[in-house]
């Protein structure tokens, strides 16, 4: 097969029946897009009966069972392994993408330099959105978040629940870091890793494509202050794991986006003392919190791995 070098393959990590109503949704949007992918692959993460009948019911795509660890990143690139399109794009089991959404996102690939692009990620809320949630901290439930390029333009990371990559790229640095991502209640950022790792490579770069447009599907217990506080908290100790791992100052992009939180705190206090409504208050509250978790987060993960250098290696008796 010699593939076109706009083809693309389409991957879709799933784990559980229970998203199984999304998943279908998700794989509609995939078949809709005005730019037909050559391939959409499901890869399910050790569970063989969800396998079975994903093999059964689903048509018209490629069902696989996670080749490595339990854990996304495994199930990503076990879809990975098996392409052999140029572009390999990535999308979660919970979204819906708009039609346009892939022929807008692999416009970047034009510019050879382009390892990567990303999409916007509009929160689809199953419920009201919280009054209290800044805009600024919509990462926290999987979305773009105020202050991100409005228009085409670099950036330093994207996230895998709408990317797309250069194969070979990806392939270069072994794709994402198994055993490193989200599993449990363990949070950790492989996207943002596996970004790094990538623009290594010859000085390569990924694009933001605003106009790429997917919707992420934020059930009702995402939307409460108790899981937004538990997020920012496991925020601030992926973010420092991940920096343990890598060189040339991976937290750049994370420093210069706490500078921008103080001013989005006045301007949401600001808005409550100018009379525009109790939500600007709760917004600003919002703020302070997140910032807060994070910080922990950050401290608890910083005191544990100066601990674990500190600990003796204790090894067996000859």
């Amino acid at each position: 097969m010699n593939p076109s070098p706009l083809a693309i393959t389409i991957v879709v990590p799933t784990y559980t029946e229970k998203r199984w109503d999304y998943l279908l949704r998700t794989l509609a949007s995939a078949r809709a897009q005005t730019h037909q992918p050559a391939e959409i692959i499901v890869v399910v993460d050790h569970n063989p009966a969800m396998f079975e009948r994903a093999r059964a019911e689903l048509t018209g795509v490629t069902v696989l069972a996670n080749a490595h660890p339990q854990g996304v990143s495994g199930n990503r690139n076990t879809g990975a392994e098996h392409a052999v399109t140029s572009l390999i794009a990535f999308l979660d089991d919970d979204i819906v993408a708009d039609q346009h959404w892939l022929a807008r996102q692999i416009e970047p690939f034009a510019d050879p330099r382009v390892v990567g692009t990303g999409g916007a990620i509009v929160p689809a809320w199953a419920g009201p959105a919280p009054r209290w949630m800044p805009a600024e901290f919509l990462w926290a439930v999987g979305g773009s978040y105020a202050g991100m390029p409005t228009e085409t333009a670099p950036i330093r990371n994207v996230w895998s629940a709408n990317m797309i990559v250069r194969r070979d790229v990806f392939r270069a640095v072994d794709g994402f870091r198994v055993g490193f991502g989200k599993l449990g209640d363990r949070n950790r950022p492989e996207d943002t890793d596996l970004c790094l790792r990538m623009s290594a490579i010859g000085g390569g770069r990924w694009m933001y494509v605003p106009s790429a447009v997917i919707q992420h599907e934020v059930p009702a217990e995402r939307a409460s202050f108790r899981f937004f506080v538990r997020r920012c908290y496991a925020e601030g100790r992926g973010k420092v794991q991940m920096a343990g791992l890598h060189q040339n100052d991976p937290l750049g992009a994370e420093r210069s986006y706490l500078w921008s939180l103080p001013k989005a705190f006045l301007r949401h206090l600001g808005g409550a003392v100018r009379g525009q409504g109790l939500d600007q208050l709760l917004r600003a509250g919002g703020v302070v919190a997140g910032v807060a978790a994070a910080g922990v987060g950050g401290v608890v993960e910083t005191v544990s791995a100066r601990r674990s250098a500190r600990r003796p290696v204790v090894r067996p008796a000859q």
